[in-house]
């Protein structure tokens, strides 16, 4: 008997989270250089890192030597003065992903129950499973959340609700009215989720603010993250704002020094360049714009979308995707979330966005 044929079974039927193919990859794969591929299966922010944020996390380099401010107080500082939250309501991980393990391990055991929407984030399955605990799929309403049906859903046991705004991959979303209706339904004792990675990329006419609910829904977890918008996905750093009951219980889980300082340093200078935030997201608007226009003229169905992606139907899926990667274009297969005849693509720069429109129409022949 192995040492590996004693790990819980929760554990062994775990199936890998499948991010996007790495550029190198491809470059490796298929004797392309690198320079030559688009990358725009992974949500990305195409504009790079904001500069503030590179001046920080370049002058945080010099300190490399020493860890990390396990606590992260000046980041906490800085999120506190822009959300207007107390320090204590704040958790910081290794990206927003680290925020939703550290939820379900906290709440969640063998025994305990989440629930979390079809179509939704894969890492929400992964999170549950790895605990031990039982996940609760509701079918999708329009490849988004049916609130309702989620709210039914609801067990004795249900510890969890993961909701993401706007979703992803499906790129749907929920207006803050709804959320706020559906956040009284749910028993106190039931943790919400709000999955919020995406949240920048919200036109005015979507746009809400979730912050204020905190001080009325004590059951309340909003996760956001550095890694789209602000450009910083390589460094990962995420946050979580929660009740200080619920913050303190994560925090005890957490590594000690689970976000490095040079992300610290980075998220920090990153909150003050409004500037470069609203530059992605007028570039995002028109990508879509650019993307969208196109496949419409291919007579391709797609989702609207309210992130910097979107996810469109071409029938077989896989051999779009292999035409595009022998192009040098990378998208995201997304047959693993139960969709098996479409592509998501990321929103990329206007001349990346023209290569990718250019081979999919050389792959759809």
């Amino acid at each position: 008997m192995s040492a590996a044929s004693q790990a819980p079974e929760y554990i062994r039927a775990i199936s890998p989270y499948q991010p996007g193919k790495p550029i190198a990859e491809l470059a490796r794969e298929m004797g392309l250089p690198e320079a030559g591929i688009v990358k725009l299966a992974s949500n990305e922010n195409p504009l790079g890192m904001a500069p503030r944020a590179r001046e920080a996390a370049m002058a945080a380099l010099s300190g490399i030597e020493r860890y990390p401010d396990g606590n992260g107080f000046a980041l906490k500082a800085a999120l506190s003065r822009r959300l207007n939250v107390a320090p204590e309501q704040i958790v910081l991980g290794n990206g927003s992903n680290d925020v939703l393990e550290l939820a379900a391990r906290t709440f969640l055991a063998p025994g305990r129950s989440a629930v979390f929407s079809q179509y939704a984030f894969a890492v929400y399955p992964l999170a549950i499973n790895a605990v031990g605990a039982r996940g609760i799929q509701v079918t999708a309403k329009d490849y988004g959340h049916d609130l309702d049906a989620m709210a039914s859903a609801i067990e004795a046991d249900t510890r969890i609700v993961f909701i993401a705004n706007p979703n992803n991959p499906t790129g749907t979303f929920l207006f803050g009215a709804a959320l706020e209706a559906f956040l009284q339904r749910v028993p106190q004792d039931v943790l919400v989720v709000l999955d919020e990675a995406y949240t920048e990329y919200l036109n005015a006419t979507q746009r809400y603010d979730s912050i204020p609910w905190l001080s009325r829904f004590s059951n309340l977890l909003i996760s956001r993250t550095f890694s789209k918008a602000y450009g910083l996905a390589g460094l990962r750093v995420g946050y979580g704002i929660a009740h200080p009951e619920v913050a303190d219980l994560m925090n005890r889980v957490r590594q000690p020094f689970n976000v490095s300082s040079v992300a610290l340093a980075a998220a920090e200078a990153a909150l003050l360049d409004e500037e470069f935030l609203a530059q992605s997201a007028r570039m995002n608007e028109r990508g879509m714009a650019q993307i969208t226009e196109a496949l419409a003229e291919l007579g391709l169905e797609w989702i609207p979308s309210a992130g910097n992606f979107v996810t469109f139907r071409v029938g077989d899926a896989a051999a779009v995707n292999a035409s595009l990667l022998r192009q040098g274009v990378i998208v995201r297969p997304i047959a693993s979330y139960g969709l098996p005849e479409w592509l998501r693509v990321s929103i990329g720069l206007p001349e990346e966005n023209a290569r990718f429109i250019a081979a999919l129409k050389q792959a759809l022949g």
